[in-house]
């Protein structure tokens, strides 16, 4: 079977317009344009600025004793270990409470905790934009006392980009495009530190791929596009390249966006994409979104067996109410596990239960009649025709077709198998 592994709004993570402008689209989908302001023209070149001497005196971003310090935190927080990691930023806060950085990484923190929800979650709003606004805050004081302090712009790039995808996640698009215009100025300022630090190319790197995808993607976009600086697909994604290899803080983000990339339908590397979420599920084992990208693309790319040992991994853990693992993970992981029973191991019963468990998951994540669902009914409907149990294979197959569209393949299946099965 075909799936679609899309992108849909992880576009933004760390510091660019582009949550806004995918958000938009999803909008323009929908019948309806939001009004996007336009933003100030900047121009980012493809050239790397050598910056003069620069006193990057007091910046924790560079400091060394401060990475070897936060080493653990930053793995805690990525390990969904949320607790040990806050408590390490805490202290950070307390020695430099003038400093941008503790609450940017805690800010970091609560948005991890929405994302085992696909973001879904609106608990931690309120406590994730008062970091990112202090943030922002101690940041822009910063920058007001020395305007070539780059590392405050990188605060600034990144606080203001979170707090845009946020808004766009939620549907507030004038909020989304204001901090949207924000993160892309000091974006190009921060770029005068790019030889400094890997760090500084994570926001340029996402901004140069994404750029060109949006046009291409979305036409009606362009008018928009016209007012920000061209993109570079090649470029943009060996910086992040880049980033995921040499960079303390931004590394990690970079290899989840490189997964989704390379796993996209413009690149479609879906093995390559395996490797660095492989890589990712060793690091952080606890990381329920890590894990679930490590089963699906084992799912996708045929590797059975390892798909297999992390969909029981994600259950055991959703059983026992480990931290980071919700009914939104369950659900693919159900799925996934009834798939394999049903066609590798030929244990209709556990097919049966994964796939009934898959919809009630669903259900409790909101996403009910939504992809594994449906894929889920088309299981049981399967299942049900095996067993010459042909009104509930009828049952299932009608609700695809009330719950897909036609151009799903289990969609067509369900058409072809009712057309042949009259009641």
């Amino acid at each position: 079977m075909k799936f679609l592994f899309g992108l849909r709004c992880w576009l933004l993570s760390s510091g660019l317009f582009i949550g806004l402008l995918v958000g938009s689209a999803e909008v323009q989908a929908q019948g309806g344009k939001p009004a996007v302001p336009q933003p100030q023209q900047v121009a980012l070149d493809s050239v790397h600025v050598a910056p003069p001497a620069v006193d990057i005196s007091g910046w924790l971003l560079l400091d060394k004793d401060i990475q070897l310090e936060l080493g653990g935190a930053v793995q805690n927080l990525y390990n969904f270990k949320f607790a040990k990691a806050d408590k390490q930023f805490y202290s950070l806060r307390r020695r430099y409470p003038q400093h941008p950085m503790a609450y940017f990484l805690l800010g970091l923190s609560t948005w991890w905790k929405m994302v085992p929800a696909n973001a879904t979650d609106t608990r931690y709003d309120k406590t994730f934009l008062a970091y990112v606004d202090t943030a922002q805050a101690k940041a822009e004081a910063l920058y007001k006392a020395d305007n070539h302090n780059y590392e405050a712009c990188f605060f600034l790039a990144a606080a203001y980009g979170f707090e845009a995808r946020l808004h766009s996640e939620r549907h507030n698009w004038r909020r989304a495009t204001t901090a949207s215009r924000k993160a892309l100025i000091y974006l190009e300022k921060s770029r005068e530190a790019n030889d400094l630090s890997a760090e500084f190319l994570f926001g340029e790197g996402l901004f140069n791929y994404y750029a060109v995808w949006i046009g291409q993607e979305y036409p009606w976009l362009r008018p928009v596009l016209f007012f920000f600086p061209k993109g570079n697909r090649e470029r943009g994604l060996a910086q992040l390249r880049q980033v995921a290899q040499s960079a303390f803080y931004t590394g990690t983000e970079a290899r989840f966006f490189l997964v989704n990339i390379l796993n996209s339908s413009r690149e479609n590397k879906p093995e390559d994409a395996y490797k660095v979420a492989q890589q990712l599920a060793q690091q952080f084992p606890d990381n329920s979104r890590f894990q679930l990208d490590y089963a699906k693309l084992g799912f996708q790319i045929g590797k059975f067996g390892e798909s297999e040992t992390a969909c029981r991994d994600i259950l055991q853990k959703y059983a026992i109410g480990q931290v980071g693992y919700e009914a939104y993970t369950g659900r693919a992981a159900a799925y996934i596990m009834g798939y394999l029973m049903q066609f590798k191991y030929k244990d209709e019963a556990q097919a049966k239960d994964y796939y009934q468990r898959c919809m009630v998951y669903s259900e409790q994540a909101g996403m009910a009649k939504k992809s594994y669902y449906i894929f889920a009914e088309a299981g049981l409907a399967r299942l049900a025709a095996n067993d010459k149990d042909l009104p509930t294979a009828r049952r299932y197959y009608r609700a695809v077709l009330e719950d897909g569209d036609d151009g799903q393949d289990v969609y067509q299946e369900a058409r072809k198998w009712l057309r042949t099965h009259p009641q």
